[in-house]
Order: C-alpha cells, then sequence, then structure tokens
C-alpha cells in the first residue's frame, strides 16, 4: 500500500490549510492509500541549526520521529499558506534541521552537486495566497517554485514534484473554496496512482543514513 505523509504548516485547527490537508488524506486514502497527517507545528524541537552543515546537532524526540515517517514515506505532501513569498517559518525550521547531509543529501568526490538521498519518493506542494497568479509569476518570479520545489524538494532526489496553487485566497467565497477541496481530492487521487510503489523503491535506492554530521 503506498504512503502518503502530509505536513502541515498552519497551526490554526480552523484553518482552510488544515481543510486542504484533511481533504488531500481523504483523496488519497479514497484511492487506496495510507495518508498520515501531521502539523508541524505541534513538534517541539528548536528550530534554529546552530552550527550550519559544520557540526552535529542532536534531534529531539519529535524530530527522530519525524524523520523515521519520512523515510518510510513513498509521498510527501507539504500544505502551507504563502508568508512573505515563501513557506512559514515553521516548514523552513523542518527542512533547516532535518535536510542535512548524510541523510537528505550527499556530496560526491568530482562532482559540483550532490546525490538526493531521498530519492525514489514523490511529493506536492499544496500553498494558499493572496495574490494573484500574474503577480506572482510576474513579480515574485514564482518564488515558490525556484526556492522551495526546486532549490530544496528537487535538490534532495523527490521526484516528480508538483505544486498546486489556490491564488487570491482571500476574496474567495465558501463555495469557491469547496470546489477548490474537491480538486485537491482529484489530486490526491492522481498522485496516488504515479507515485512510487515502497517496493520498487526499496529494490532501487539505498535507505538514507542516520548519519547527523556533515
Amino acid at each position: 500500500m503506498k504512503r502518503a505523509l502530509i505536513l502541515l504548516g498552519h497551526a490554526d485547527p480552523a484553518s482552510f490549510n488544515r481543510s486542504i490537508a484533511a481533504s488531500y488524506q481523504a483523496g488519497f486514502r479514497g484511492a487506496g492509500g495510507e495518508a498520515e497527517l501531521v502539523t508541524l507545528s505541534e513538534l517541539r524541537f528548536d528550530p534554529v541549526l546552530r552550527h550550519g552543515h559544520r557540526g552535529e546537532q542532536a534531534l529531539e524526540p519529535d524530530l527522530v520521529d519525524l524523520r523515521a515517517r519520512i523515510e518510510a514515506a513513498d509521498h510527501l505532501v507539504w500544505v502551507f499558506p504563502t508568508y512573505w513569498v515563501s513557506p512559514p517559518a515553521v516548514v523552513r525550521a523542518i527542512v533547516d534541521r532535518l535536510f542535512v547531509p548524510g541523510w537528505a543529501f550527499a556530496y560526491e568526490a568530482g562532482k559540483a552537486l550532490p546525490k538526493g538521498l531521498l530519492a525514489g519518493r514523490s511529493s506536492r506542494v499544496l500553498t494558499t495566497m493572496d495574490s494573484p497568479s500574474w503577480w506572482y509569476s510576474l513579480w515574485h518570479y514564482r518564488a515558490i517554485h525556484g526556492a522551495f520545489v526546486n532549490g530544496t524538494l528537487r535538490f534532495v532526489g523527490l521526484a516528480p514534484v508538483k505544486l498546486s496553487a489556490l491564488y487570491e485566497t482571500r476574496t474567495r467565497t465558501a463555495a469557491q473554496q469547496e470546489r477548490w477541496l474537491a480538486e485537491v481530492r482529484a489530486i490526491a487521487a492522481a498522485d496516488h496512482a504515479r507515485c512510487p510503489e515502497a517496493a520498487r523503491r526499496a529494490s532501487q535506492l539505498r535507505a538514507p543514513g542516520r548519519a547527523l554530521t556533515s
């Protein structure tokens, strides 16, 4: 059975982002997969990478547990509002603390770019923003696509990585929001069909290591 891990980057239990995460979970499960939802703001950990990638920083129990869940997943889903043309601080903190050399990527001798150690898993980003799509594209240069999709998720080997955005969220009616939640359920079913199966992934790729140091 294919496993999705949904990482929710909004702390408010009444937020529309939580409804998006729940809709995706329902759609993935409805297609025959497992889908676990983790609210990142509920995890207890130091958000600051104290030494950069120069030395070891022990993971707190919640991060150890989350890392194991990522390793077990076939498909990672990120749900968050876009703040200041970037993911919220809690999402960046998870990336800073977990996506470290030796676990998320590794440099190889003679190669300029590292190898992504999370390869074999697919990913989906679902984000909301108040900006219209043309403003996000022309003025903000599709910043989430560049920094988070390409510079983070694809960098560590996740593929394919797809992004779906709901623009102009502030002015959406309840009926429009409901239509988008239905679309999210359909997206989840389609993602289930295309994401790697665990058996195939395990046979092709080395599981991520446990090293915490650079």
